[in-house]
């Protein structure tokens, strides 16, 4: 009977201290997705900056956003999402940065759980007749994103969907996150540019000399001008960068 209790007590403080694990897991995920001020990337090394943003950012003055006022030297907009879904304010958003002159591109959320050629069809056809200076991106991450997916189903599609562009005439940049690059991207897009978010300074993770990644996303939480809320900030890599992201 001792030994029943004891073995009950000590698988109780194992699922406890999974549980506490767990916890601390999601808890530091959410700190960093939505409360952590980020790195602070040295002007010296990385001049050229830029924001990324969707309908979640609310309306935009695109007239604000300037290298001398909001310090934005270019910027990616949310375009699609999944199979269907089209941000409400794509079509707006991609308008008003083509008339303020500032160098754009358009990303997609990659769905995890749904057909890769249907939904590069989706993103496609946001792209179709807009003359975006910069290559279309392809979000890549766990966050808004449901379990269940193997590894192997995931990258199948996300192949599919950057074939596709490809047979188009486009090389997308792959934007995640470091746990997303090492599990995901590494190894089997490693021909594509790498948009790479990360709150450590610099994201060394990807390669021991900075080279592997083209734009690097450091923060959730700027403050730009003409924009009402937070905003995701990035800045370019010197010595890797987009084409037509270059220090003039």
């Amino acid at each position: 009977m001792i030994a029943i209790h004891i073995s009950r007590y000590i698988l109780k403080g194992i699922i406890l201290t999974i549980a506490l694990v767990l916890l601390w897991l999601l808890g530091n995920m959410a700190y960093n997705r939505w409360f952590a001020e980020g790195a602070k990337p040295d002007r010296a090394l990385y001049p050229l900056r830029g924001i990324d943003v969707s309908h979640h950012n609310g309306d935009i003055d695109f007239g604000a956003l300037t290298p001398a006022e909001a310090d934005v030297s270019f910027i990616y907009i949310k375009a699609t999402e999944g199979t269907d879904f089209v941000d409400p304010d794509f079509t707006a958003n991609a308008r008003k940065a083509l008339e303020a002159g500032i160098p754009a591109g358009a990303y997609h959320f990659f769905r995890y759980d749904t057909d890769g050629e249907l939904q590069a069809l989706n993103f496609l056809q946001a792209l179709r007749g807009r003359p975006f200076p910069l290559p279309p991106a392809i979000d890549v991450e766990d966050c808004g994103n449901p379990d269940g997916n193997t590894t192997a189903k995931i990258v199948e599609r996300l192949r599919t969907l950057t074939l596709l562009l490809a047979e188009e005439g486009y090389t997308p940049v792959i934007y995640t996150n470091l746990d997303g690059y090492h599990r995901l991207i590494k190894g089997n897009f490693d021909h594509l540019p790498l948009w790479i978010s990360s709150f450590s300074y610099p994201p060394l993770d990807t390669d021991p000399d900075n080279r592997r990644w083209a734009l690097w996303q450091y923060s959730h939480r700027g403050s730009v001008s003409g924009i009402g809320k937070a905003t995701d900030l990035n800045v370019v890599n010197p010595a890797n960068p987009l084409k037509g992201l270059t220090q003039k």
